[in-house]
């Protein structure tokens, strides 16, 4: 592109070069290739771990021994608008189409858990939440006159009641933390990204509960926020692949999506790192089981960095023995398969190999069963080289149109919830720079629009999609209890969300 003075300065001003631009527009001309699947990962090829109940309570109790010696943080992507929770009253409320959705609303509404705030912002102007129009109901509900949902992120919605207070999402995350993220003396890191307009609201909804789970969960919370960095954001293109322009002439540049947390991730200092979406929490009566998962999981996750540390220290000083047990280990283990040229390889180079192979970092993905709930999928997906890897994949990553990669789309049994575990420093204690295992061929193009013109916007790999590309990676099974995530407001009506 030709660049202007003025564009030049604003494309540092967001930490960016033109040649980084540059690159942003080739994709946009070439497009992302999409991803090569071999096979749904599945239980019976085992490409997804299955325990036994007693196996999950022995790696839960792995967990609990191992945490005094490690630093443990909640990761938290919570920028996310509510905004679409809410599409069926907002469509009411501009355009009066009536449905379903309204009505099951406006007739379980005292069973929401924001409903005594509702009927208190009702009180202050002065009206009757009983005597209310549907209309006024929702208008209260979404715009600023009211609780201002419509414009808040999901975090700061009330989700669960409660006999000694109604819960937001935030504060479901603050106990679970307690149950499962607790150090040895007793400290609790829960890290949230947020958006610049919320974190004040985020900061004030926290300080305001913190004390009281504090005092019943005997815990000494420490609480951080970051922001996606603008030096992730992407340049717009008009349909052309030239650079979209706002009405003053300047770039248009966009949130690059949650792929660009990536950035948040790698600043954090921390041992182990549990990734979960702020939506997907439950009420106490429900928190049993996924505690023990996420426990579970954290288990797994410590004792394969205990082997892959053995192993790599056993290839140093015995490299015989060491690839014969690091085959042993990608083989059944990791189930995997080695490239073929690996048999071709001097002692000297397998040994090379698996070490670079190892010092990676790692994670373990929950997957629930898949049962109609949208979602990325566990496969088994080959690079340009013919190396296999487990790969969670999202529907727009797939040649749809390749019949042989369809069906193999649609013989997945099980999908991501978003309910990671990570291991971020390598076998010395020493932290991985994480912006070095992103397959930057994984991001996708997608048609928006601004000022009712139409635009192409490019996202980042996405965060457990391909910006963990490189990681090691291990799927295990979990139940489906463990995935509750709210995606429309009546979803706050379900059993999961309302008992």
């Amino acid at each position: 592109m030709n660049c202007t003075l003025h564009d030049l300065k604003q494309i540092q001003s967001y930490g960016q070069t033109p040649e980084a631009i540059e690159q942003q527009i080739e994709h946009f001309v070439q497009g992302f290739p999409p991803v090569l699947l071999v096979n749904a990962a599945t239980v019976e090829n085992h490409g997804i771990q299955r325990f036994s109940k007693e196996q999950i309570n022995r790696l839960a109790n792995d967990f609990d021994e191992r945490i005094s010696q490690l630093k443990v943080v909640l990761f938290v992507p919570a920028s996310g608008a509510a905004s679409r929770m809410f599409k069926s009253l907002f469509a009411f409320l501009n355009e009066q189409e009536d449905s379903r959705d309204i009505r099951q609303f406006i007739e379980n509404i005292r069973q929401f858990a924001f409903y005594k705030d509702l009927a208190d912002v009702f009180r202050k102007a002065g009206k009757d939440i009983e005597k209310a129009t549907p209309e006024e109901l929702i208008a209260f509900l979404l715009e600023k006159k009211g609780l201002n949902y419509g414009n808040l992120p999901k975090g700061l919605l009330r989700f669960h009641r409660y006999s000694d207070g109604n819960r937001f999402a935030v504060e479901e995350h603050l106990v679970e933390g307690a149950h499962y993220g607790k150090s040895s003396d007793n400290k609790v890191f829960i890290h949230f990204t947020v958006s610049p307009e919320h974190q004040d609201d985020f900061e004030k909804t926290i300080i305001s509960v913190l004390k009281k789970y504090e005092t019943t969960y005997a815990v000494d919370y420490k609480i951080a926020f970051s922001q996606q960095k603008s030096s992730t954001d992407t340049i717009a293109v008009n349909l052309d692949n030239t650079p979209f322009r706002n009405a003053d002439g300047t770039l248009l540049f966009r949130p690059a999506g949650h792929g660009a947390l990536i950035e948040n991730l790698n600043d954090i200092d921390a041992d182990i790192i549990f990734i979960k979406n702020i939506d997907n929490v439950v009420p106490d009566r429900l928190k049993p089981e996924t505690i023990l998962y996420k426990k579970a999981l954290g288990g797994l996750l410590v004792n394969i960095i205990d082997e892959i540390k053995n192993l790599l220290n056993t290839l140093q000083h015995h490299p015989q023995k060491g690839i014969k047990e690091t085959t042993a280990f990608i083989e059944k283990s990791l189930y995997l398969q080695l490239p073929d040229t690996f048999k071709t390889l001097s002692e000297q180079e397998k040994v090379k190999f698996l070490t670079h192979f190892l010092s990676r970092p790692v994670r373990i993905c929950g997957m629930v069963k898949n049962e109609g709930e949208p979602g990325g999928g566990p496969f088994f997906v080959s690079d340009t080289e013919g190396n296999i890897s487990l790969q969670i994949v999202e529907s727009s990553q797939i040649d749809i149109k390749n019949a042989q990669q369809s069906s193999i789309a649609k013989s997945a049994t099980h999908f991501n919830p978003v309910d990671l575990v990570c291991s971020v420093k390598d076998h010395e204690g020493n932290r991985f720079d994480l912006r070095q295992f992103v397959d930057p061929k994984t991001g996708f193009i997608s048609e928006k629009s601004k000022d009712g013109k139409p635009l192409k916007a490019q996202e980042l790999p996405g965060l457990w999609n391909g910006t963990m590309a490189h990681w090691i990676t291990m799927f295990v099974e979990t139940p489906l209890i463990t995935f509750n995530p709210v995606k429309t407001v009546n979803d706050l009506l379900r059993e999961e969300h309302s008992k």
